[in-house]
C-alpha cells in the first residue's frame, strides 16, 4: 500500500484537516541509517510535518525544514517537494551521548542557541534570486509545538499538529483554521464554533493511538458527527538525488593517484551518501573503469 496524504474540509469550509501516513517511505528513510530511538522518532515527526505543510504550498520547488542545534544534534534536515517526495537526515556531534530521556530542547537547544529554519527553494531560480528563508528560535518541547508557533507567528494561521513516530511508521494530523475574508460566505461565529469544537476533539489524540490505527479510522473516531468534504488522496514517496554516477564523478575529481592510494590501503572504496546514507562500493575493476578513455569520444574523433 502506498503512503498517502489526505485532506478534508469542514462543511462550512472554515478549517482544514490533513493526515499523512509514512510507512514505506519511513522504512526507506531508515534503510541505510541507524539512529537512537529518540533521534529516529524526532526525525519521523519532522518528516510527517514537512509533508503536511508542503502539501499546502502552491509552487514548483521544495519545502525544507531545518533544526539547527548546539547540543547532541547539530542539524536535522527534512525536504519535501511539490510531488510530496521526501528525504531526511540527522547530523550529530559524536562527543555527546544520547539518553532515552532526551527531548527536543536537550538535544538541540541546551545553550539556547538552537534555531528552526523554514526554506522555500524554487526549482528554477532566476539569476540572483534567493530562496525564501524564515528563522525563529526553538520554542517548545516538541516538533509540533515549534511548528504550531511558527505557523501562528509567521503565517498568521492557527494550527495544531499531532505527530508521532516509531520504528515502523511516522504519522501526523494537521488542523488549521482558514483565514476569514469578508468576501466569503462564512459566518464568523459558526467558524469560531467549528474551530473550538475541532480543537477539543483533536486534543484527545494520543501518539500511541496514531501509531496503532490507520488514519482513516482516526478521522472517523474524531469527526464521526461532523460533515467533512474529502479530497482525493495524494501519494507520498521517498526520493534522494544521490546516484552511483554522481559518486563516480566525485571519484574522478579526486584523480587516479588518490583513488589508487585508497585502493592500496582498503582494497575497495566505499562512499555513503551524505544525506540518506546509501553506500556505493567501487572495487579495483570499478575504479579502473573510471579513468578509461571515453570510447564514444574516441569514436567521434576517429570519424572526423
Amino acid at each position: 500500500m502506498k503512503d498517502t496524504l489526505k485532506k478534508y474540509l469542514f462543511e462550512d469550509r472554515s478549517l482544514r484537516i490533513q493526515t499523512v501516513n509514512l510507512s514505506q517511505t519511513w522504512q526507506e528513510t531508515l534503510a541505510h541509517q541507524t539512529y537512537h530511538p529518540v533521534l529516529r522518532n524526532l526525525l519521523g515527526e519532522l518528516s510527517a510535518a514537512a509533508v503536511l505543510l508542503a502539501s499546502n504550498i502552491k509552487f514548483d520547488g521544495s519545502l525544507v525544514l531545518q533544526l539547527q542545534g548546539d547540543g547532541p544534534i547539530a542539524l536535522i534536515v527534512v525536504e519535501c517537494n511539490q510531488h510530496l517526495q521526501l528525504r531526511a537526515t540527522i547530523k550529530t556531534r559524536q562527543e555527546f551521548v544520547i539518553k532515552d530521556t532526551d527531548n527536543l530542547q536537550s538535544l538541540l537547544n541546551a545553550n539556547k542557541q538552537g534555531r528552526f529554519i523554514v526554506v522555500l527553494d524554487p526549482n528554477n531560480r532566476q539569476e540572483g534570486q534567493q530562496a525564501y528563508q524564515g528563522i525563529v528560535p526553538l520554542t517548545g518541547d516538541t516538533v509540533a509545538d515549534v511548528l504550531s508557533l511558527y505557523m501562528k507567528s509567521s503565517e498568521q494561521l492557527e494550527t495544531h499538529l499531532y505527530l508521532a513516530a516509531n520504528e515502523n511508521k511516522a504519522t501526523g494530523l494537521l488542523l488549521q483554521k482558514l483565514p476569514y475574508t469578508g468576501g466569503q460566505s462564512i459566518d464568523q461565529e459558526v467558524a469560531d464554533n467549528s474551530w473550538e469544537r475541532a480543537t477539543m476533539l483533536t486534543q484527545t489524540i494520543k501518539p500511541e493511538e496514531q501509531l496503532s490505527i490507520d488514519e482513516d479510522t482516526l478521522i472517523h473516531r474524531l469527526f464521526w458527527e461532523e460533515s467533512l468534504i474529502a479530497y482525493p488522496a495524494q501519494d507520498v514517496s521517498w526520493f534522494c538525488s544521490c546516484s552511483r554516477e554522481r559518486v563516480a564523478d566525485m571519484l574522478k575529481m579526486l584523480g587516479a593517484d588518490e583513488v589508487e592510494s585508497i585502493l592500496a590501503e582498503q582494497n575497495k572504496i566505499t562512499v555513503a551518501c551524505d544525506f540518506c546514507g546509501k553506500p556505493y562500493v567501487f572495487d579495483t575493476i570499478d575504479s579502473a573503469k573510471l579513468f578509461l578513455p571515453d570510447q564514444s569520444a574516441n569514436e567521434s574523433l576517429q570519424k572526423h
